[in-house]
């Protein structure tokens, strides 16, 4: 459903006379360039920059800048644009904030990727941090400085200025705000031949009218500080190239144009995905295989693409000359040879009289000269070639680039697996993938061909699995795992106590199968404990007609209460007014989520048994057992899930056992089936654990927490904060109704648990191993 401005009348009040004219200005572009969700966090953006009382200039700023900074790189990038301004409000002014706004689409145009866009950011934070005076002056000349350099090349010549003005704020300033003559001679140091960004649109056609086709190009920055990583590489059909190139010179006089360099660059990588595919073999070939793998694979896509274009060929052969003027009378180095090499499979006329290069000839000589399997013979010379070069002592090292002819791409292409095509081959300029929701009925009868691959137009989705004859799914027959719609959800920010709106992105991922017996052997052996589940089940009030005695207003008369209290009377002592009997009608209306932490710790060791080591991981499985049996005694709908992270853009989810479904082998299987990995982001998983609760009826709902350790991911270095974050979604969950507690097998969480679940909605377990007795008496004696 389409986002309306007219839907959100408090907040256009809230922002006032002036920011609601320039948001009704904008919202047409905005519409254009946002998605539903991304409208509804752009004006959850500017409410929030209004209620930091900093004034309407600074949501104005925003507003303006956000649908063309969407427009140029997306809009998640806008949203971390926000999220940097939330964080710099406390550190600097409302002037600042809105000038670093306004600047916003000046530098995602001059950057054009994502990836620079966050590392623009990252610098403005640390420039806070260091030189707090230079900021101001600096986005006031961002287009100049970034129509003259690269974000690497600004940031060192940032940080010049930082540590040379540290300590003087006016000279600091006339730095930063190119006034002084030292900042521009450093900037005119830093300054490169030619930007990427200025000739990408160039590049793009020169691509197309070579092959008659797409191709997608960005920008790659390198290593920000030694200038190193400038190498072109192709990833999930993108081709990266540097964001510069200066004119190339090699020792013999020739001069080759940065123009022609990003040509050459281009030229060769669109070659690779032409005519190179993915190769198991190449995966799993060791790594001093690998430069010469890729050695003959450029050279052949080099031979194909000549064959095609013979203009190619005087463009790479003096690059790759360029490389070759070394010392003959010296040592050379394994780059050097590969160097070497790559010009003589290039050039017919060259002569060298290292017996690696002849061999290298004469293998690239037995390879095919049409699309027939090359690989084979590719493989099998590699493992010959490396073997002669470590005889020879030119030994592979990782650490050491091995390639010198600078157009190159580092060949990743070729042992990294494709990316999965769910959103189709954006290079093949076909349509994107649709995913279509059908019923069971469609499916059967409208399935044109069962065995489409991953470039199908549609992919049709089922609530439920579709088991074939032989009751087998589709998905076990090809191998996938279902993965849901990614779901976005936002984040609490404790420094600056606003959300970040879209911060987290959460995967509902199918549960991996495992045996069933594993459980079932487990409740075998604890038939003791299971007798006395039985028993304290059985205590429980049941449901239906409840007869509570000792009330002084009940529907009847108790008559032997009666018949106490009159003899109290006859002897002159105070009688029990409590003589009634209420009858009412007890149900239990409620529903349970038990939310398991299946990170990396759960593997951790606890202690050993007769038949093996114990894990975290086998503990919570085992409670999750007896649990579960438990409540399908007692027959309150319950839910088995389990979440793990790596990141905030991947927060893995997975269901186990859904409220309407019996507690059978499949439940148990996929109880065997966990497994441990990745981090904690704590806070997401339980916001997604209240959706799902949110759409139960029940009067009651309670989400159970097993976790062995504190909220943690590995993109955050603050401890605090994954825990604030965590303590607003319980805050955010009780809002709701949805009573939350937390059962830690952390010996150490008093001090954090309390703080975020508050002091009588959690349980510290002192005795692990006890766990699985625990958790179901834990929650009889909660829902009594």
């Amino acid at each position: 459903m389409a986002v309306q401005l007219v839907d959100y009348p408090e907040l256009l009040e809230d922002l006032g006379d002036h920011a609601k004219e320039v948001l009704e200005a904008n919202w047409h572009e905005a519409a254009r360039v946002f998605t539903s969700r991304g409208l509804e966090a752009y004006l959850q953006g500017a409410s929030s920059l209004k209620a930091l009382g900093r004034g309407s200039d600074l949501v104005v700023a925003f507003v303006e800048s956000a649908p063309q900074v969407a427009r140029e790189i997306g809009e998640q990038a806008v949203f971390e644009m926000l999220s940097t301004a939330i964080r710099m409000y406390s550190k600097t002014s409302a002037q600042v904030l809105s000038l670093f706004f306004s600047s916003g689409p000046v530098v995602a145009r001059r950057l054009g990727e994502i990836e620079l866009f966050r590392g623009y950011l990252l610098l403005i934070d640390q420039l806070l941090a260091q030189a707090p005076q230079g900021v101001r002056p600096m986005l006031g000349k961002i287009d100049v400085l970034l129509d003259q350099m690269t974000l690497g090349g600004l940031r060192r010549w940032a940080m010049w200025g930082v540590s040379a003005y540290r300590n003087d704020f006016a000279a600091q300033a006339d730095f930063f705000g190119l006034a002084s003559a030292q900042a521009q001679a450093v900037m005119q140091k830093e300054r490169r031949g030619v930007l990427f960004i200025d000739i990408q649109r160039r590049l793009v056609m020169y691509l197309r009218a070579l092959w008659g086709r797409d191709f997608f190009l960005r920008p790659t920055s390198g290593d920000f500080e030694t200038r190193e990583g400038y190498r072109p590489y192709i990833e999930d059909y993108f081709i990266y190239v540097p964001d510069a190139y200066d004119d190339w010179e090699n020792g013999q006089g020739e001069r080759t144009a940065a123009l022609e360099l990003f040509r050459a660059a281009a030229a060769h990588a669109s070659a690779h995905v032409v005519f190179s595919r993915f190769d198991a073999r190449f995966e799993l070939a060791p790594a001093a295989q690998r430069p010469w793998i890729g050695l003959l694979e450029d050279a052949w896509v080099e031979r194909r693409a000549i064959g095609k274009f013979p203009g190619l060929y005087p463009l790479w052969r003096q690059l790759a000359t360029v490389q070759v003027s070394v010392d003959r009378d010296a040592e050379p180095d394994l780059a050097q040879v590969l160097a070497r090499s790559a010009r003589a499979l290039l050039d017919a006329d060259y002569e060298d009289d290292h017996p690696l290069v002849a061999r290298v000839r004469e293998a690239f000589g037995r390879l095919p000269e049409d699309d027939s399997d090359r690989y084979t013979p590719i493989v099998g010379a590699a493992v010959e070639l490396a073997a002669q070069a470590e005889a020879e002592g030119l030994r592979y090292t990782p650490a050491v680039e091995t390639s010198l002819i600078p157009y190159r791409d580092d060949n990743r292409y070729l042992w990294t697996p494709p990316v999965s095509a769910s959103l189709g081959d954006p290079l093949a300029g076909g349509q994107p993938q649709v995913r279509k929701y059908v019923s069971i009925m469609e499916m059967i009868n409208t399935v044109d061909v069962e065995n489409a691959g991953d470039d199908a137009q549609e992919v049709w989705v089922l609530s439920t699995e579709f088991y074939e004859d032989d009751g087998v799914t589709l998905n076990e027959r090809e191998g996938k795992i279902p993965i849901s719609q990614p779901m976005t959800y936002s984040e609490w920010d404790y420094q600056t106590q606003l959300e970040r709106p879209l911060w987290v992105t959460l995967y509902e991922k199918r549960a991996k199968m495992g045996d069933p017996e594993v459980v079932n052997g487990f409740l075998e052996q604890q038939k003791p404990l299971v007798q006395r589940l039985k028993k304290l089940i059985e205590a429980v009030q049941p449901q239906g007609v409840v007869r509570e005695r000792k009330v002084e207003d009940g529907d009847d008369i108790d008559i032997n209460a009666a018949v106490l209290a009159l003899s109290d009377i006859r002897m002159g002592q105070q009688p029990d007014p409590r003589i009634g009997i209420r009858t009412r009608l007890h149900v239990r209306d409620l529903s349970v989520m038990l939310l398991i932490d299946l990170s990396e710790s759960t593997n951790d060791t606890l202690r050993s048994r007769a038949e093996g080591d114990v894990t975290v991981l086998q503990l919570a499985r085992e409670a999750a057992a007896l649990l579960a049996q438990a409540l399908e005694r007692i027959g309150d709908p319950f839910m088995l899930c389990g979440f793990d992270s790596n990141g905030r853009h991947d927060v893995e989810f997975y269901r186990f056992k859904e409220f309407d479904a019996p507690y059978d082998d499949k439940v148990k299987g996929r109880l065997a089936g966990m497994t441990g990995q990745l981090s904690t982001r704590m806070g997401a998983a339980l916001r997604h654990a209240g959706t799902i609760m949110d759409r139960r009826a029940s009067q009651k709902k309670l989400v159970i927490l097993l976790t062995d350790g504190e909220p943690a991911d590995n993109d955050v270095r603050d401890p605090q904060y994954l825990r604030f974050d965590t303590k607003k979604a319980v805050e955010e969950l009780t809002r709701k109704g949805i009573r939350t507690f937390c059962l830690s097998l952390d010996p150490y969480a008093d001090e954090y648990v309390s703080r975020i679940f508050g002091a009588r909605n959690y349980l510290v377990m002192d005795h692990v191993d006890r766990l699985p007795e625990k958790l179901p008496q834990l929650y009889i004696a909660m829902t009594k």
